[in-house]
């Protein structure tokens, strides 16, 4: 075990891709135990990719890129400008609500952050923002996405554990509002005290009539999530088949609802795809030997020892558990802690009688924060390139947003009812 972690630690200072770290480490591992061997640790790799629920990850990416070229993306711009035009910070609440518009079409929090930034950093720049904020408010609010189906973290988690995917987008939906509310309020409260973009008081006043022309642009959009959820609780699709679903439906509604799918920006997303599809997967594939030398070395037992030796609570210890995955995500990869931490925390949050979708939403939320954070968070230096802001402002700025995410996940952990209602009443 120690040389497994040394070699992963090794690799990971060395600044290696993480698919390397942990295809690496695992086969060091193999290469040190006289039991196993490489025929073993290549047959992991192989097997790992030929899940079948697995089909679904790189369809969902598909389908959000797609989404992103064909109008859908500009629409939910422009509902979410109407619905805060008149809040303090606006522009910045523009990103809060658009996380939460985006949760249905993108699923992933990277490319929500990156996206966001792109469109709104400008201008928020050229109206008094600093740029640190401007990165701070872009990124961490993009990971409402973490939560709302379809989130990439729930799929892969649901995979790994054996967990309905059904319940767990149901389960997602409550905790992202939740969430997009405790930011919204620390958006609203760091702005006064910034005094970043005060409201224009000459600015008109919403009318039912400009929310139902909005509403009727994006509501192809706003149903995808809901028309997911049905159709995987009334049997229309299984979780595997729902990501080929959401291509289709983002492939007619580009085409021949909102009419900009052209070839051109079908292309683009197939090679965007393409790109995003061939880093995850190799991860996946990757992550093989090393989970097979993880359960080896029996570290999920050991970890299990070390955790119940402190307390035996269920709610404090999943707020250990959550602490752990916190700190490793500012390390490791989110797609990488979904697969190695998934099979070790999911029987221990079972035995205390954790409800596992419960966990699951927990879990997505706090992995995918481990990517807006440092040192090595992915999204936080895709932001941060983006602009040119300095890390260590971005840092700064961010702190109240991740106090506000860890305050939301602490109340759910108490709180299990709220995360657990719509799945209860759904799928009883």
């Amino acid at each position: 075990m120690i040389l497994l972690l040394i070699c992963f630690v090794v690799f990971l200072v060395l600044g290696m891709p993480i698919s390397f770290v942990i295809g690496l480490a695992g086969f060091a591992y193999f290469a040190s135990v006289k039991y196993l061997t490489f025929e073993t640790a290549t047959q992991m790799i192989v097997a790992q990719s030929q899940s079948f629920a697995f089909l679904a990850v790189p369809f969902f990416i598909f389908a959000g890129n797609l989404m992103n070229v064909s109008g859908i993306t500009a629409r939910l711009l422009s509902l979410a400008r109407l619905l805060t035009r008149r809040m303090y910070g606006g522009t910045a609440q523009i990103s809060v609500v658009m996380s939460t518009l985006m949760g249905g079409v993108s699923g992933s929090a990277t490319a929500d952050a990156a996206m966001e930034t792109r469109i709104l950093g400008p201008e928020m720049m050229r109206i008094g923002y600093k740029k640190g904020y401007i990165c701070a408010v872009n990124c961490v609010t993009a990971l409402i996405t973490a939560t709302i189906p379809p989130s990439l973290g729930l799929i892969i988690f649901g995979f790994v554990g054996e967990v309905s995917i059904g319940r767990l987008f149901a389960a997602g939906l409550i905790p992202g509002i939740l969430m997009m509310f405790f930011l919204m309020a620390t958006t609203s409260f760091t702005c006064r005290f910034y005094k970043f973009d005060p409201p224009k008081r000459d600015a008109p006043r919403l009318s039912m009539g400009e929310i139902a022309e909005n509403l009727k642009e994006s509501i192809w959009a706003l149903l995808f999530p809901i028309i997911l959820i049905v159709g995987i609780r009334f049997g229309v699709f299984t979780p595997s088949e729902s990501g080929a679903f959401a291509v289709v439906y983002a492939l007619l509604i580009g085409r021949f609802v909102y009419k900009e799918l052209t070839w051109k920006n079908f292309k683009q997303a197939l090679i965007t795809t393409l790109k995003d599809n061939g880093a995850i997967m190799l991860i996946i594939a990757m992550s093989g030997p090393f989970s097979y030398a993880i359960t080896w070395v029996k570290l999920p037992i050991a970890l299990s020892n070390l955790i119940f030796g402190i307390t035996e609570n269920p709610q404090v210890l999943v707020l250990i558990m959550l602490g752990f995955l916190f700190i490793t995500g500012m390390f490791v990869d989110s797609n990488v802690n979904f697969l190695l931490l998934t099979p070790i925390f999911l029987p221990m949050v079972k035995q205390v009688g954790i409800d596992p979708v419960h966990f699951g939403v927990l879990m997505a939320t706090v992995v995918t924060l481990g990517v807006m954070t440092p040192p090595i968070g992915s999204a936080l230096y895709t932001v941060c390139g983006i602009i040119d802001c300095p890390p260590e402002e971005y840092t700064k700025f961010s702190l109240p947003f991740m106090g506000a995410v860890l305050l939301e996940l602490a109340i759910l952990v108490f709180l299990p009812h709220i995360v657990l209602w719509i799945p209860n009443m759904i799928f009883g």
